[in-house]
């Protein structure tokens, strides 16, 4: 496996990929929030533009992407999201391939991309059905900020990481 910076040449595997790594929620979701959320992930927009304003991270296995993740800067402002936050979106693996960590190297990288960028506060949003991620976050320190409003008729929550604390805590360990 390989991890590399992806780029727009990547877009046509990106959208692939989120299909592929989400289609796991759609038992668990309505029909109109599932198709809501597969026009989002089937749509190359959704990943051009993500690649405008963040630095994307993926995995790759014999040339086939099997791992993503995009790091949005600061001063890109959301509904949810402050304007000084950086802040994680897409993190996505291949069914294939759970279980080999990808997911964690993978949020990793984007905390030291944001370390090395000076950001402050890295922030993510995750739902009550993704279990695997909210255990991948909470080990790498986030921790809940608050409850937001529910997303796909689902609960979800706004996690915040301090870089600065992530930093001193790091040093600590070694």
């Amino acid at each position: 496996m390989n991890f590399r910076r992806g780029n727009s040449n990547d877009l046509e595997q990106l959208k692939e990929l989120g299909v592929r790594s989400w289609i796991q929620f759609k038992e668990e979701l309505a029909d109109k929030h599932w198709n809501d959320l597969y026009k989002t992930l089937s749509n190359w927009e959704t990943y051009a533009d993500l690649l405008k304003i963040s630095d994307c991270v993926i995995c790759e296995n014999n040339e086939k992407i099997i791992g993503m993740a995009f790091l949005v800067s600061k001063g890109n402002p959301t509904e949810i999201y402050d304007e000084k936050w950086c802040h994680l979106r897409f993190v996505s693996v291949d069914p294939e391939y759970r279980g080999n960590k990808i997911g964690e190297a993978l949020t990793s990288m984007c905390i030291e991309i944001a370390t090395e960028n000076n950001e402050q506060t890295m922030a993510l949003h995750t739902s009550e059905i993704m279990h695997s991620a909210k255990h991948i976050y909470q080990k790498l320190g986030f921790k809940i900020y608050k409850e937001i409003d529910q997303r796909l008729g689902i609960k979800y929550w706004l996690y915040t990481l301090e870089l600065d604390e992530f930093k001193a805590k790091s040093r600590n360990q070694l």
